[in-house]
């Protein structure tokens, strides 16, 4: 696999870290929502996974990665529509998705 690729795969799981770091372990959606550092840094962090998927699947097209256009199509969302980014949205994908998303990564860099 070439290595942008693993690259790319690093940078999805350090964001995905990063967003649990700045939720913590509270995870209480009420604080999350008043917090508009928080969710500044979470919404950054979420355009970088979907930037890193993009990249990915522009230099192999036939990657395998789960919800690849749905994880793209939630970046140009928050930076395209940011008026329309709802806090219940991002927040159920931080604690539904990316839990997800982390461990297909790690298996795939595991892989290479």
């Amino acid at each position: 696999m070439d290595i942008k690729i693993k690259t790319w795969l690093l940078d999805i799981i350090q964001s995905i870290d990063e967003i649990n770091l700045f939720i913590g372990e509270n995870k209480d959606f009420i604080a999350y929502k008043k917090d508009l550092k928080t969710k500044k840094a979470v919404e950054r962090n979420l355009e970088i996974i979907g930037e890193a998927v993009s990249r990915i699947l522009k230099a192999e097209p036939n990657f395998k990665l789960e919800n690849a256009k749905n994880i793209i199509g939630t970046r140009n969302r928050i930076i395209h529509s940011y008026d329309n980014i709802s806090d219940e949205v991002v927040w159920t994908i931080v604690h539904r998705e990316l839990p997800d998303l982390k461990l297909q990564v790690e298996d795939l860099i595991e892989r290479m």
